[in-house]
């Protein structure tokens, strides 16, 4: 497929700009749900930093990150939960985590037209189902920490 760049229109340029833009902006809104995570999680049960999440908002690093951040995220769950002793999934989000990674990285291969619309499709599916689970965990993790916090003055107490 051959672009003639230099008979881009004004208004066909700006779409590629704010398409860009709107995709910077999801992925930064993606980004802070992983790091909030992750300071949900002890940082001795962490292996990644929080601040590391917006490495996903860099395009193309992403492609590697993302692989990182599923592997990574999964296995500082499993030892959160583990310590905190919540049943969870074995390897929280990993297999969705994964799938959106080799999603995303066929997405950003020159395919054949059909081929390219429907891992890109299937794509945003497990990007929007992966960032769903990762803030189920969160929010699982903020509602053991409130119940902990409740339990602990009546523990005392006793």
């Amino acid at each position: 497929m051959n672009i003639d760049y230099e008979n881009l229109s004004p208004e066909m340029i700006q779409l590629i700009v704010a398409v860009f833009l709107i995709r910077q902006v999801v992925w930064a809104f993606y980004a802070n749900s992983i790091r909030k995570t992750l300071v949900c999680v002890s940082p001795e049960n962490r292996l990644m930093a929080p601040n590391q999440s917006w490495l996903l908002v860099i395009p193309f690093f992403n492609i590697y990150w993302n692989f990182s951040v599923a592997s990574r995220l999964a296995d500082s769950l499993t030892n959160e939960f583990y310590d905190r002793k919540i049943a969870e999934e074995e390897n929280p989000g990993r297999i969705a985590g994964i799938w959106y990674a080799w999603l995303f990285l066929l997405s950003n291969i020159p395919l054949p037209a059909f081929i390219l619309v429907t891992v890109g499709i299937l794509s945003i599916v497990y990007f929007v189902a992966y960032w769903v689970k990762v803030n189920n965990f969160r929010n699982l993790l903020v509602e053991h920490e409130k119940l902990r916090d409740k339990q602990q003055p009546g523990d005392q107490a006793s």
